[in-house]
């Protein structure tokens, strides 16, 4: 099994990354903040003006370490890497299968599934952890529909019928999603999914969680030698990383959204640390984000057994897991994309 390596996330700006032998320095004026070996790491993440020195992008590209700039907010600009690896044969399958809607609509299934069920198990946690919740029926009602949907999931649908439900799914589930925030309620609160720009603090919270959630599958997917670009559920659109997204899908309750509710109720997060721009976007301030950083590789380091391959393996690692199965798919090794279904 993979080992989970630490990502490092720059945030401080000005800062300058430069190789010193075979570890990474990490500069703030003339002075040198930090130095991690470039062994221990699996990829470094530069949020806002952050540069790096050529010899260290040298050397992290010769040792498959990628590198990505992000805007302070988390929006993606740029990634350095080396020669793309992998077996074209899989990219091919993969390929043929993408312009296959029934194939695809396979894929797409057990994804929606395991999304829905696992934003089942977000609910359900949080009428176990907070019985006192006022808008308890509500929820319960939320996590019965979701429950029925499920069932109908489990026949063969279109493409599109299967968007369709997971649409629905995802309304009835953010609908609901305000009454599990039950701290700080007039900081934090939650109307709808707004993305770009985010309109409030929750949602400024979810999608930079999101954000770190898909450069991670994307790096396990480009590992096992897929191309994140093209996926099953999320169509074919420039710039647009269609199967790192297919796959966040399945993640993003178990590593994001349970993650941010976390970090909002037991108020290790404060709605000083929100401002909203001229332009009406909220975004997060250097402390917050660092906050938000340090949870969010805590919660990665946390084991737990898969219920496919029955082993234990670091939250961290389940892109790489699910990417993984996912390619013994396409190569035909598997009858079927397992999902991961958290318990």
């Amino acid at each position: 099994m993979r080992h989970l390596l630490n990502t490092l996330y720059v945030t401080t700006q000005n800062a300058y990354l430069a190789r010193d032998g075979e570890t990474v320095a990490v500069r703030v004026g003339h002075e040198t903040r930090l130095r991690v070996p470039l062994h221990t790491l699996g990829g470094i993440v530069c949020f806002g003006q952050v540069s790096c020195s050529p010899p260290l992008m040298q050397l992290c590209a010769e040792r498959g370490v990628k590198i990505s700039f992000l805007s302070e907010n988390g929006r993606f600009w740029a990634r350095v890497e080396g020669p793309v690896s992998g077996n074209v044969l899989l990219r091919r399958q993969q390929y043929r299968w993408a312009d296959d809607h029934g194939q695809s609509a396979n894929i797409a299934r057990a994804v929606v599934t395991a999304k829905i069920a696992n934003q089942r198990v977000v609910l359900l946690r949080a009428l176990r952890d907070h019985p006192e919740m006022a808008a308890k029926a509500e929820v319960k009602a939320a996590v019965e529909e979701l429950g029925r949907t499920l069932v109908m999931l489990q026949k063969s649908y279109s493409l599109d019928s299967v968007r369709g439900m997971e649409g629905d799914a995802a309304r009835r589930y953010f609908g609901v999603f305000d009454h599990l925030i039950v701290a700080r309620k007039t900081e934090f609160f939650f109307k709808e999914r707004s993305r770009r720009p985010p309109l409030d603090n929750m949602n400024a919270l979810l999608s930079f969680l999101y954000t770190l959630l898909v450069h991670d599958i994307r790096s396990a997917l480009e590992t096992v030698g897929l191309d994140p670009a093209v996926g099953f559920l999320h169509r074919d659109r420039p710039g647009r990383p269609g199967l790192a997204l297919d796959l966040m899908e399945e993640l993003r309750p178990v590593l994001a959204d349970r993650l941010a509710l976390s970090l909002v109720n037991r108020q290790q997060v404060k709605g000083k640390g929100f401002k909203t721009t001229e332009t009406g976007a909220v975004v997060m301030n250097d402390e917050t984000r660092k906050e938000v950083l340090v949870a969010y590789q805590k919660r990665k380091q946390e084991e737990l057994r898969h219920p496919f391959i029955d082993e234990k393996v670091a939250l961290g690692l389940l892109p790489y897991v699910q990417a993984l199965l996912l390619s013994r798919y396409l190569r035909g090794d598997l009858d079927g994309y397992p999902p991961y279904l958290w318990k």
